[in-house]
């Protein structure tokens, strides 16, 4: 099995009737983590591949949105599946919130948790892992991953003022927020629209662009299309359960 990329949540802000919030599942031969934890990427994680089967969780920043199935999955791994011991990354801010709400020994017995930040370099696995801070108005990661001479990129969440340039060259799938249509985003400018996200991605030579973290009342197959045109090339939709070879 090459690298793949299974969507378990891509609906921004909040979730939808048909689509969860940010979540993903990054597989290698040898390597399962879950990537971003938002309300309801859990259950979707459970179709695709035993909790027990996860090497590592990496979640971007504090936003409810990116990580709120956390205490869920501990408490799952604590209580139901007895394992411990598993790692988990993400934001001293996340972290802090995170064991706000968890009872009972907190994550320490389930996770260990390792802060990142800006610049930090993850080895997961054969996972190659890479952290960049977006402009977002919470400290929000951006990775980017490598495995075999293949390489994924994901924004997380961020407005303009940063670029999947920041992660390098040689980019072969990037998974990009694109939670507005062109004209709103000056509304919100801590979020992209699909043109800026197509036109970021060009910029930074990504050869597969897949739009993610529209807004529930906005259209996945539009902000494909504003994206494709700023791309130049045509551009996929982040779907629930849907898994991209990098």
């Amino acid at each position: 099995m090459a690298l793949t990329v299974t969507v378990l949540g891509s609906s921004g802000t909040s979730a939808g009737a048909d689509n969860d919030c940010s979540g993903f599942l990054v597989r290698s031969p040898t390597t399962t983590l879950m990537l971003d934890a938002g309300p309801g990427t859990f259950s979707n994680l459970q179709r695709h591949v035993s909790p027990v089967e996860l090497d590592a969780l990496l979640i971007t920043h504090a936003h409810p949105d990116h990580w709120l199935d956390l205490p869920m999955i501990r408490n799952a791994l604590r209580y139901v599946f007895r394992v411990g011991g598993v790692p988990l990354y993400t934001t001293q801010q996340t972290l802090d919130y995170a064991e706000q709400v968890t009872s009972e020994g907190g994550l320490g017995e389930t996770f260990v948790p390792h802060v990142i930040t800006h610049g930090s370099e993850l080895q997961i696995g054969d996972l190659a892992v890479r952290c960049s801070r977006t402009d977002h108005p919470v400290e929000t990661l951006a990775v980017r991953i490598d495995h075999d001479g293949r390489s994924f990129a994901y924004t997380s969440d961020t407005g303009p003022g940063w670029s999947l340039a920041e992660l390098g060259q040689g980019i072969d799938l990037a998974i990009s927020e694109a939670t507005y249509l062109e004209g709103s985003e000056d509304a919100a400018p801590v979020h992209l629209s699909a043109r800026q996200a197509g036109k970021l991605a060009r910029a930074a030579g990504v050869a597969r662009l897949v739009v993610s973290h529209v807004l529930p009342t906005g259209s996945p197959a539009a902000a494909a299309a504003e994206a494709a045109d700023a791309y130049g090339a045509p551009v996929e939709v982040a779907e629930p359960h849907r898994t991209f070879d990098v």
